[in-house]
Parts: structure tokens; sequence; C-alpha cells
């Protein structure tokens, strides 16, 4: 159903507003960690922490680094498989062409109708019961353009008509590979720890930030704001169907395919 589809987009949401308040509050106390272990020992207060919060620091920057090249490239990735996609159905579209013209035109219908529920699973999201649903229909309109591309070969076995295989062929396993990529994605434990690493990271900035008499909010907001605006778009990008980044656009150049489909 619609709203357990959207709870994805909610949990993210959620997600981050919790890891931006959750810096706060640990950028404070660490803060005053600082202040009251500076009031017993001023002098060794940061004695050997730099050795530590450089490690956290640049365990916290590479993970980012890690994550958001990872989802970089997925997103790039489904895009392109869209317009291979595309680039599939046009081939097999026309090829139909050597095939006997008195199964031509219910092929060409099947066709149709193949694009047309193919477009709608992803048009579908974030409605995963309904995509499932679109996805089904699609996966049982191949069976029966495969059937009437067999039995039209059959009528006219010509090395022509075997041409027509091949390209059915990769239109299936570009479907099947679109949607294996969509359900890829790094283990949750990824960004659980991204998660806890920028709480750690923020304790120790919090700690570092004790030697000030007064607190600099704009530290405190702009460091916890760009952290957890990062982890937001990490994640935006591992699910362009459900946030604010989004591969819609891209899906252009099937409508365009499906317009020239008269």
């Amino acid at each position: 159903m619609v709203a357990a589809a959207m709870s994805r987009t909610f949990i993210s949401l959620l997600f981050v507003a919790g890891l931006f308040v959750g810096m706060v509050l640990l950028l404070e106390l660490g803060r005053r960690l600082g202040r009251r272990r500076q009031g017993r020992d001023e002098e060794g207060a940061r004695a050997g922490l730099g050795a530590v919060e450089g490690a956290v620091f640049a365990l916290m920057g590479l993970l980012i680094a890690f994550t958001f090249s990872g989802a970089a490239t997925r997103f790039d990735s489904r895009r392109q498989l869209i317009v291979e996609e595309a680039n599939a159905i046009g081939t097999a579209w026309l090829r139909i062409d050597l095939l006997s013209p008195a199964i031509q035109p219910e092929l060409r219908d099947l066709f149709r109708r193949y694009l047309d529920t193919r477009l709608s699973v992803y048009q579908k999201l974030p409605d995963l019961q309904a995509a499932h649903a679109e996805l089904a229909r699609a996966n049982a309109l191949q069976g029966e353009i495969w059937t009437r591309a067999v039995a039209a070969s059959q009528q006219a076995a010509t090395p022509m008509v075997a041409q027509v295989f091949p390209a059915l062929n990769q239109m299936f396993d570009i479907a099947t590979t679109r949607t294996m990529a969509a359900q890829i994605h790094p283990p949750e434990i990824i960004f659980i720890m991204l998660g806890v690493l920028a709480l750690v990271c923020s304790l120790l900035a919090g700690y570092a930030m004790a030697a000030a008499k007064s607190r600099s909010w704009i530290h405190v907001i702009g460091f916890a704001l760009i952290l957890a605006g990062t982890v937001y778009v990490i994640l935006d990008l591992e699910f362009p169907r459900f946030g604010l980044i989004r591969i819609d656009a891209t899906d252009r150049v099937l409508l365009e395919l499906r317009e020239s489909m008269k």
C-alpha cells in the first residue's frame, strides 16, 4: 500500500532529522565535558586528543566518500539502464517488420501494451504494491510476445526472421537488469555506521570547542546541518524514485519511444 511505500521516505527524513538534533546535542555535551575537564586539568585537557580526533574524522570522511561515490554511481547506472531499455525495445520494434505481415498488427499492439506497462511500473512508485502488480503484467506480456514471435517464425522460418529473437532477448534481459538494479543498495549497517560516526564526531568537535569562552552557534548549527544534509543527499541518491532527487526525467526517452509507436 502507499502508506507502507512512503515509509521509506519518512524513515529517511526521520533519520536525518534525528541525526541533526543528535549532533547539536552532542556538540553541546562535548563542549560541557571539555569545560569540566579543563576546570580540573587545564594543561592536560587536550593532551593526546589530536591523534584520536584525526583518526575518527578521517574515517568519517572516508565513509562519506565511499557511500556518496557508490550512490552517485548507482544513480548514473540506473539512468543509463533506462536508455538501454529504450534502445532494446526500439530495436525489437523495428525487427517486427521481418515477420509475417499477418501477425505484425497483433504483435505491435502487444509491444505498445508492454511499454505502457513498463512505464507504469516506475510511475506507480512509491506505491510498491501497485508497482509489483504492473511488473507482473509486464512479465506476462513478455510471455505473450515471445509466444507470438515463435509462432510467426514457425510459419516462415528464414534467417531474417531469426534476427527477431536476439532483440527480444535483449529487451527482456534489460527489464530484469533494471529491476535488480533498483534493489541494489549498501547494507543498512553502512548507514547506521555513518550516523554513529557523525554523532561521535560531533561529540569530539564539541569537546574541542571547550576552549572558547562562549559557544559559536554558527559553527554548531553549520557543522550539524552540513553533515546531516550530506547524509540526506546520499539516501536520496540511493532511492531516486522516492525523495527530492528524482530519476523520472530520464523516463522521457521511453515516453518518446511510445509516442513513435503509431
